[in-house]
């Protein structure tokens, strides 16, 4: 059974060694437990639907709490206190394109507002609902998700967009193919909150982001079907594929998706390689994507961010022998953690191997080998638990992230980390702050970065600190030349900041494209634009 109020299956979890606690303990000061409240205690607030009544809508209260939040932190608190503001009316749960424009039509003759929803994963307040004078519908696209063809020949997959990410690897599995989407919420997203919200896998070296992968599919809107057929490549005019791509609900309802998929490699392995510092991590980084190896994945951390990592694992013993090994390598209290992937046929991985070699060397680098590397595997998706593990000790940690060209890298991440690191200062707190390097292109590279600090008194305080928090980072971010999104999407919570990347005219040009699909504004209000 899925969390109500938190992340994945309730019979899973993260625990914390002690010597995180102790850690944390000593870095930003103890912990402070809140009460949280009940499921029961939650259904008791939900209000008697606006709904009329429709074969295709269920008003049960506690699908309404289920999909009343998204899993960003002010979502979580909302769970956590019952400070919830707004449920949906109802939910609805298509099973066919029809369906969909069933819905869609009973929407139209009733004024109804829309909120289209795949695995409830946004970090970015897309699924919540703002407050409206109009009844709200939440449409849950989980029952449309099946693989429904498969075309060998091109390597075209076509699937409903309620699929999830597992259900899309076990389906494509058994035909001997792989989609190699694998985003860090894989256990519960779908293909179409990949194509809405523009995501981007761990392995995105080689198979490429969400972009590459969308080949093309069907939206059902207020005008109509719209269909976008496969090509391989196009100059027949702007691509309709990169309209609905990042359009986050707001232009329609994706039904179908049709997608890039690959055969099976024969081979993967995943590597730990530690540098004395970032500067080297990170040049090492550039030069690996600019000269082309063919890697899968390539993470780094920090200094902040690999010792953070090394004492929350716990296996204290193992750990204190890696460090003694490294020290004597020349790694030590800056030293960086880099994990990398190589995919493909035994001939291709031991290519790439060889190329890797005398980069490592010439950037002092020292491999450990696969051992961290398949502790990173068996763990790959198990980081979202790591909220509720900390949130019983009396922490809350959140993320946010960005993208910008190599040449800014140190300064933005610099003037991030400075601004939420300090962000508190002036109540007498502390922030834990460390980024990642979690995508790496030519041009530039992605930045993520996490943020730790005590939870407060009071529910509304630990919600004032995040609000703080995250507009110094989301400000920083857009003025010193990063993307408010690299992989979340804009969703309500960025939406205030994506004007500094568009420009007016931009701006115009989507409000053009909602006005032309949703001349009523009933499809998902607030979400991409305010």
């Amino acid at each position: 059974m899925r969390r109500w109020n938190g992340w994945g299956d309730e019979h899973t979890s993260m625990d914390l060694p002690h010597s995180a606690g102790d850690f944390l303990a000593q870095v930003i000061g103890p912990g402070w437990c809140s009460q949280d409240v009940t499921l029961a205690e939650v259904i008791n607030l939900v209000p008697e639907s606006l709904l009329p009544a429709h074969p295709l809508v269920s008003v049960n209260a506690e699908e309404r709490v289920r999909h009343a939040k998204g899993q960003s932190l002010p979502d979580y608190l909302a769970m956590r206190s019952g400070h919830v503001a707004c449920f949906p009316d109802g939910v609805s749960f298509p099973e066919n394109s029809q369906d969909v424009q069933d819905i869609l039509a009973y929407a139209k003759l009733h004024h109804i507002e829309l909120i289209p929803y795949g695995g409830g994963t946004s970090v970015a307040g897309h699924i919540n609902i703002k407050k409206s004078q109009r009844a709200v519908l939440t449409i849950d696209m989980s029952r449309m998700n099946q693989l429904l063809h498969l075309d060998e020949n091109s390597q075209i997959a076509t699937f409903g967009a309620g699929t999830p990410g597992p259900m899309v690897e076990a389906q494509l599995l058994a035909r001997g193919y792989t989609l190699g989407h694998f985003p860090q919420s894989f256990e519960l997203s779908t293909l179409g909150g990949w194509v809405a919200s523009r995501s981007s896998g761990q392995q995105s070296l080689r198979y490429g982001r969400i972009e590459q992968l969308f080949a093309g599919g069907s939206i059902e809107t207020f005008a109509g079907t719209l269909e976008i057929p496969t090509f391989p490549a196009s100059s027949a005019g702007p691509d309709l594929r990169e309209v609905m791509l990042g359009s986050e609900g707001r232009f329609g309802v994706l039904t179908e998706v049709k997608m890039r998929v690959s055969k099976v490699a024969d081979n993967e392995q995943f590597s730990v390689i530690f540098f004395p510092n970032w500067k080297l991590a990170s040049l090492f980084c550039k030069e690996v994507v600019q000269q082309r190896i063919a890697l899968s994945m390539l993470r780094v951390s920090n200094g902040v961010e690999t010792q953070t990592q090394l004492k929350l694992a716990g296996h204290e013993h193992s750990i204190k022998w890696l460090e003694r090994y490294l020290s004597i390598r020349g790694c030590v209290e800056d030293k960086c953690m880099l994990t990398f992937g190589l995919t493909g046929s035994k001939k291709q991985i031991s290519a790439s191997k060889n190329q890797l070699k005398s980069m490592v060397k010439k950037f002092n680098g020292v491999n450990t080998g696969q051992l961290l590397g398949k502790k990173w595997q068996a763990n790959r998706f198990r980081s979202p638990y790591l909220r509720d593990a900390l949130w019983q000790q009396g922490y809350v940690v959140d993320t946010v992230e960005t993208a910008t060209d190599w040449g800014n890298v140190d300064v933005l991440m610099a003037a991030v980390e400075e601004k939420v690191r300090n962000g508190l200062k002036d109540i007498g707190e502390k922030v834990h702050v460390f980024t990642h390097l979690s995508h790496v292109y030519t041009q530039g590279c992605s930045l993520y970065t996490t943020y730790v600090y005590r939870n407060a008194s009071s529910y509304q305080e630990t919600l004032n600190r995040w609000q703080t928090l995250k507009h110094l980072a989301s400000d920083t971010i857009v003025n010193n030349g990063g993307t408010i999104s690299h992989q979340h999407g804009v969703g309500k919570d960025h939406a205030p900041y994506l004007s500094v990347e568009k420009g007016e005219i931009g701006m115009k040009v989507l409000a053009n494209l909602v006005a032309h699909f949703d001349p009523q504004q009933q499809l998902n209000p607030g979400t991409l634009l305010e």
